[in-house]
């Protein structure tokens, strides 16, 4: 829908609401993204808040920060304060350094800030907050890593569980366990297990960086006999990765390091430690633990430890290994999330009981049930059924995800996995004698630890599904890592599938601090060439690290991240890696020209079989590396200049225009005509500015052309699709670009969802329209790539973006687009300041737009297609509207803080 003239009747209407007590207010303290967090590495300490108040256009004038090991000492401001800012004239309010003493290790932190508005209002002193840091070094470590004492070579086999006894004679205080482990670890302390965390101590370059988790377990504790138990499963560390059934990839054996450290109410201490007194045994309950395959549960064997010195426990032996990569965790933790009742019990046509949770998410169900002792349950798990009805897992290759549980005779058994996950939507049950309810299984989701942050709903009800497609399909994929699917023999950190969904997932929830932690391990795992593998923890054993679009992964997200977060440090942390890749490619381009190396190219685009008509939507892998080139050069010269890299700044300004002479040289005709006239080619060569001003309009005209040509489809593959849109509408047509968003036919983003998706697929056509599949060796129905759409969806039609000049939404630009007969759009946005919100009606003729805009933040709103002259207003608005910037025939108002309801008629 065009709208080519705005008539604005009588008025626009300006309110101001808060959905706080009156008065300036300090909410929402936050140190390194997480809130009052234990066991947190001392580097780098980083203080965040958010304010509210009854007063539009706040911003904060002024801050001060106390820090203390005290809590009373804060009332203070003398030497016993740790450190004090002191009244610091800034508007910063997130990511301020701390700069006091040196902090120590494992020692509790409590801070708080006072801030002055604009309007000099003080907030008063903020709720104390807190942080605990952790070990500084491998000094700290009194814990000798332990292992079986018999070598198990890798093999497949029962969990081993490490334990040990031990006796606390005085009044407990507080205790700490640092723990870590080779393998998955659970632990337990007296029966109760520690902590709510899965998968820990998490997916990293383990040789480089392994992590270790702080838990408070002064509850856990009790003076007299205690008893500890850890149990570790084979997880990425030694059980199946990658493709093939290949084990063992960082090693054969599981270890522990556990360090209880236990503080009585004498001020006196006492450690507990894994070193040669521990006991260990493969007698327990999970007899085989696989993330691919899933895992074997005995329930007769699951009874509480009473003692290490009955039963079948063997001695351990302590080994040597390196602990300066120890690490504490810079990332959110996996945890439990929703919860789904089964919405369909299924009899298949092969006669087989299957569940149907509508639902294809990432986790586990949850089986309560009760039989005879002995008997063997099985969970077998699929993302889909055949067009026939039956259960279908031939997409899974090698990967069986299959949960086994023995039966104890009790009335009911409750059985969990521990050290496995499945990606699923159906549940085949098996060897179960009785009748299945819907009362005996939950299927419990699980991803790490992400607040959600964005909402988008609209009229349209696919578009709504579709948004929530994204929505899964982030969560079942960002489990620790960015995988690219969750079910199959793969689920690995794909470089590419990354970089095209970071802005999309940065808005669905708060990725700082799991995008932080995986760039780390993709910095470290970079090669000393600069070349940068194509999964991240790298476990390939195929060396085809360096593909255009993927290993661009390191400067991509950093420069992403930062727009997102405004975070400066991040962007410094990543920085030689970023140079260092640019640095790679120059070094095997030939005059400028990246014409080497093995390259995806635009995965999985729009191809035809026995094509002799050229309708595949082919890209000459080298156009698209070229491009890349000259993206990652650019993100370093952006990083630059924010670091104040002068030098850096003019050196890669000069190779920049280098590399697009020669991309010039090579792929554009005299005409403007690419050598590639793929959609895909038009789009990337767009959208990174590689063609002279003047000979961008007609590209984008054939970039149209072709989207016609293929009745309003798209022929994008993985590199083409996030930006397709977007270009679009940078050019003028956004109509069309709603037409692509709304095609419901194959190619499109509405055909899974017409065909019943829950999350987004791999291919364009996982099912065809035949309902049969495609090739079985690459179709997940879980993976999140084409949801790089949601982007173009929260900054167009919702409106809501950030101002590169002030990143972070520190200043927020709302600028919604109309179109594709929608009649209303509502987004929102979570930021590091507070809510942004956007939300937009029209009947018939009539548009209502009301937006919220968070307190120490400005924005820009801009009206579409209306001119300053037709605008009338209150006073306080009007000002606004007086002083706003026309483009295009749009008012722009520069305001600040608070809620704005306007009111126009449209005339077309």
């Amino acid at each position: 829908m065009t709208f080519k003239k705005i008539t604005l009747l009588l008025f626009v209407n300006l309110f101001v609401t808060m959905a706080f007590a009156k008065g300036l207010q300090v909410e929402d303290l936050k140190t390194n993204y997480k809130t009052n967090p234990i066991g947190m590495e001392t580097g780098l300490v980083r203080f965040s808040w958010k304010l509210s108040s009854d007063q539009n256009g706040t911003l904060q004038k002024s801050y001060e920060i106390r820090v203390a090991e005290k809590e009373s000492d804060l009332a203070t401001n003398g030497n016993s304060l740790t450190w004090t800012s002191g009244k610091i004239e800034s508007q910063q309010s997130v990511n301020i350094h701390y700069a006091g003493r040196p902090l120590k290790a494992k020692t509790r932190y409590y801070w708080t800030v006072r801030v002055i508005d604009n309007h000099n209002a003080n907030s008063g002193w903020s709720k104390i907050q807190l942080f605990e840091t952790a070990m500084l070094g491998p000094n700290d470590w009194q814990a000798k890593w332990i292992e079986l004492s018999t070598a198990t070579e890798g093999k497949v086999g029962p969990a081993p569980i490490f334990a040990k006894q031990f006796e606390l004679g005085k009044n407990i205080q507080s205790a700490r366990l640092y723990i870590t482990s080779h393998g998955l670890y659970e632990a337990n302390i007296n029966g109760q297990r520690v902590g709510n965390e899965f998968f820990t101590p998490g997916w990293t370059s383990y040789h480089k960086r392994l992590q270790y988790q702080t838990y408070d377990v002064t509850n856990l504790l009790k003076t007299g006999a205690n008893l500890t138990s850890v149990t570790i499963g084979d997880g990425w560390y030694r059980g199946n990765l990658e493709f093939n059934n290949k084990r063992n990839l960082y090693g054969k054996e599981v270890a522990l390091l556990y360090q209880l450290e236990i503080k009585y109410a004498d001020g006196s201490i006492k450690t507990v430690v894994s070193d040669g007194t521990w006991k260990a045994s493969l007698a327990g309950p999970v007899k085989k633990s696989d993330i691919y395959n899933g895992e074997t549960f005995d329930g007769n064997l699951a009874q509480a430890i009473q003692s290490t010195n009955t039963g079948k426990w063997e001695n351990v032996k302590e080994v040597t290994y390196a602990m300066e990569n120890l690490i504490a965790p810079a990332g959110p933790p996996v945890t439990k999330h929703e919860e789904f009742t089964a919405i369909n019990i299924i009899k298949t046509p092969k006669n087989e009981t299957v569940i149907d949770f509508g639902q294809n998410l990432v986790g586990w169900v949850k089986l309560t049930i009760g039989g005879a002792k002995g008997d063997t349950i099985t969970l077998n798990h699929a993302e889909v059924l055949d067009k026939d009805g039956n259960f279908y897992t031939e997409n899974l290759r090698n990967a069986k995800q299959e949960n086994k549980y023995v039966l104890t005779g009790k009335s009911s058994d409750t059985f969990e996995p521990h050290f496995t996950f499945q990606g699923f939507r159906y549940v085949k049950i098996s060897g179960y004698k009785g009748t299945i309810t819907k009362d005996n299984l939950k299927a419990i989701a699980i991803y790490s630890d992400m607040k959600p942050t964005g909402t988008f709903t609209s009229s349209n009800d696919l578009v709504n599904q579709l948004q929530h497609n994204i929505q899964w399909g982030q969560k079942g994929n960002f489990v620790d890592v960015p995988t690219d699917c969750p079910q199959r023999d793969e689920r690995l950190g794909w470089t590419g599938d990354a970089q095209v969904f970071f802005s999309t997932a940065a808005y669905n929830m708060d990725v700082a601090g799991f995008f932080s932690k995986w760039l780390a391990d993709l910095k470290v795992d970079q090669h000393p060439t600069g070349n940068i593998p194509v999964v991240i923890p790298d476990v390939r054993a195929v060396n085809n690290a360096g593909s255009a679009g993927w290993a661009d992964v390191s400067t991509i997200i950093p420069w992403n991240y930062y727009l997102a977060y405004g975070d400066k440090d991040l962007l410094a942390r990543q920085y030689d890696s970023m140079k260092a890749w640019v640095g790679y490619v120059k070094g095997i381009s030939k005059d400028n020209l990246w014409n080497s190396g093995p390259h995806y190219g635009d995965w999985l685009f729009y191809s035809v079989n026995d094509d002799r008509d050229g309708k595949s939507a082919i890209t000459d892998k080298f156009l698209i590396a070229q491009i890349f080139y000259a993206a990652s050069t650019q993100n370093v010269i952006n990083a630059a200049k924010v670091l104040g890299n002068k030098t850096d700044v003019a050196t890669y300004e000069a190779l920049l225009k280098e590399i697009k002479s020669a991309f010039m040289r090579e792929y554009v005709t005299a005409s403007g005509r690419l050598t590639s006239s793929s959609q895909t080619a038009y789009v990337l060569a767009l959208q990174f500015d590689m063609l002279p001003e003047n000979l961008r309009s007609q590209a984008a005209q054939r970039l149209v052309d072709n989207i016609t040509l293929y009745k309003n489809h798209l022929t994008t593959g993985f590199l083409g699709t996030p930006y397709l849109c977007h270009v679009l509408s940078r050019f003028g047509y956004t109509d069309v670009a709603y037409k692509l968003l709304l095609q419901d036919t194959y190619p499109s983003w509405l055909y899974p969802v017409k065909k019943g998706a829950t999350t987004i697929w791999e291919r364009w056509d996982g099912i065809k329209a035949d309902g049969s599949f495609q090739a079985i060796s690459m179709n997940s129905f879980n993976h999140y790539a084409y949801g790089a759409i949601g982007d173009w969806m929260y900054k167009t039609i919702a409106g809501i973006n950030y101002d590169a000049a002030a990143p972070g939404y520190k200043k927020i630009r709302i600028e919604p687009k109309l179109g594709g007969k929608f009649t209303h759009a509502n987004g929102s946005l979570e930021t590091l300041y507070g809510k942004v919100e956007s939300k937009w009606n029209l009947q018939g003729d009539q548009l209502t737009l009301d937006i919220a805009i968070p307190a120490n933040t400005q924005a820009i709103i801009v009206l579409p297609s209306s001119s300053k002259s037709q605008v009338k207003a209150d006073a306080y608005i009007q000002k606004a509207i007086d002083a706003a910037k026309n483009g295009n025939n749009d008012v722009a108002v520069e305001v600040g803080s608070g809620n704005y309801h306007f009111e126009y008629v449209l005339s077309k």
